[in-house]
């Protein structure tokens, strides 16, 4: 009975965790927008003084950022509504799309970027170091807060952010070298340099997300869950016989459902199969499945599917 009583108190204090970490990830994205927003507009100011094309187009590219970083966060929000007759499995795979569509915004970013840069190297163009170098420490700063925020988001929206400002202040990382070094000397082509270097880094990184993100959107097996110690572990529940045709899948990444069928053995009584099915969800919650659904058998009724 003591077990019993646990396994609710562990689950209580599983669900008031989620929901903690789905309103602290609301939070992270509001301030990144917030952020983002203030300093494209600081950022245009600035290039437009420093003669620098690099700078403006960069202003352009985080005013985009701060429009899909809002999508996101509209989209985030969504994802932790509960479920209703539309979205019976509730609204948690909105949050994945957020990071699909950031990522496709990251990658057609970073190919106008790799275009800008090859241009910057045919027909190199003076700037101001001086206002370059001041605007990149801001950037830095600016992008560093942000980031630190989303550093502790575990939904793959947060990590497509968490990317998209890693790019950025590598980009302004970038620019800081690039104006001091174009301060004492004339490299006209460094600035490019860097930022092909970067571009093609971040068309790297986002390539990764949109795979995890297809990989969830496609129903494959969570990469978290080790498919055969859970199988294992079910089986050798007792009274269980043998377990198959199980299916895994992931709504959002972080949260799984399964369904199985479950072969009960003869001796075991039908009072003890809430038992059975108690134990199945319990061993389930351990990789992190919220959902399962379970359908139980018994020898005289062996299941058609055992032959697929």
């Amino acid at each position: 009975m003591g077990s019993g009583h646990n396994h609710s108190k562990h689950d209580h204090h599983s669900h008031d965790h989620s929901h903690h970490h789905t309103s602290s990830s609301s939070k992270n994205l509001a301030l990144a927008f917030a952020l983002n927003l203030s300093f494209s507009l600081l950022e245009l100011i600035g290039g437009i003084f420093s003669n620098s094309i690099a700078i403006i187009s960069d202003a352009f590219h985080d005013f985009g950022d701060a429009l899909s970083l809002a999508l996101v966060w509209y989209l985030q929000k969504i994802s932790t509504k509960p479920k209703d007759n539309l979205f019976d499995y509730g609204y948690k795979r909105f949050s994945i799309l957020g990071a699909l569509i950031i990522s496709l915004i990251l990658s057609v970013g970073s190919i106008f970027m790799i275009i800008e840069s090859i241009k910057r190297f045919i027909t190199p163009e003076e700037t101001k170091a001086d206002v370059m170098f001041a605007l990149a420490i801001i950037g830095v700063v600016v992008n560093g807060v942000a980031m630190i925020r989303l550093n502790q988001g575990k939904s793959l929206t947060e990590k497509a952010v968490f990317l998209h400002f890693l790019e950025d202040i590598l980009g302004w990382i970038a620019v800081l070298i690039g104006s001091v070094v174009m301060m004492y000397y004339k490299f006209p082509w460094f600035d490019p340099l860097l930022s092909l270097v970067i571009a093609l880094w971040i068309l790297w990184n986002a390539y990764g997300n949109i795979k995890q993100v297809m990989i969830v959107m496609l129903q494959a097996v969570p990469e978290s869950v080790d498919r055969n110690e859970l199988i294992d572990k079910w089986e050798k529940i007792k009274g269980i016989q043998s377990v198959h045709d199980i299916k895994i899948w992931s709504l959002d990444g972080n949260h799984h459902v399964a369904s199985l069928h479950v072969l009960i053995e003869k001796a075991v009584k039908l009072n003890e199969f809430s038992f059975i099915k108690e134990k199945i969800r319990k061993v389930a919650s351990e990789f992190e499945i919220i959902h399962t659904t379970i359908e139980l058998e018994t020898d005289a009724e062996a299941c058609k599917l055992h032959s697929d």
